[in-house]
């Protein structure tokens, strides 16, 4: 059964999640508790897997990474071991930011940062291709993104 967070603990989530810098001090002002037992409740959240890190938001574009796809991938069944097979290969390429195990007329999706359509055809032809049990895949380039949101949609 999945931890039931109480009132506080969704507010220090929510909190922690616009604003993983904020200091124990803030966070405490902010959710109307001292500093020790807010300090409490951050590691019990983190202790039971809940917070799993914290992370600096960093633009990809300035960064030089201006080619973000998703990847729908189609698996060839025929081979032993295949989604383990695939998730293995994956594991090692560091384009791939993202692999889901999806339904539907795919059976996985990756998110791809890549610099330029020459990194893209070479991340293609030289790894992706080269999954054995890669059937087929069909690419969905990422135009803009309207929305990116890092709070979780729960009942605050």
């Amino acid at each position: 059964m999945p931890y039931q967070p109480d009132k506080i603990d969704l507010q220090i989530l929510k909190t922690l999640q616009q604003n993983g810098r904020i200091t124990n001090l803030q966070l405490s002002t902010e959710i109307g508790l001292s500093p020790a037992p807010t300090l409490e409740r951050v590691r019990k959240l983190e202790n039971l897997g809940i917070i799993k890190s914290y992370h600096a938001r960093v633009d990809e574009e300035e960064l030089g990474l201006g080619i973000k796809t998703f990847i729908q991938i189609q698996l060839d069944f025929h081979q032993n071991n295949t989604i383990q097979t695939f998730v293995d290969e994956v594991k090692k390429i560091r384009e791939i930011i993202e692999c889901h195990h999806v339904t539907g007329g795919c059976d996985f999706v990756l998110k791809i940062y890549v610099k330029d359509i020459k990194a893209y055809e070479k991340l293609i032809m030289d790894k992706i291709s080269r999954i054995r049990v890669v059937k087929t895949f069909q690419t969905m380039m990422i135009l803009s993104t309207s929305k990116r949101e890092p709070v979780l949609p729960l009942d605050y």
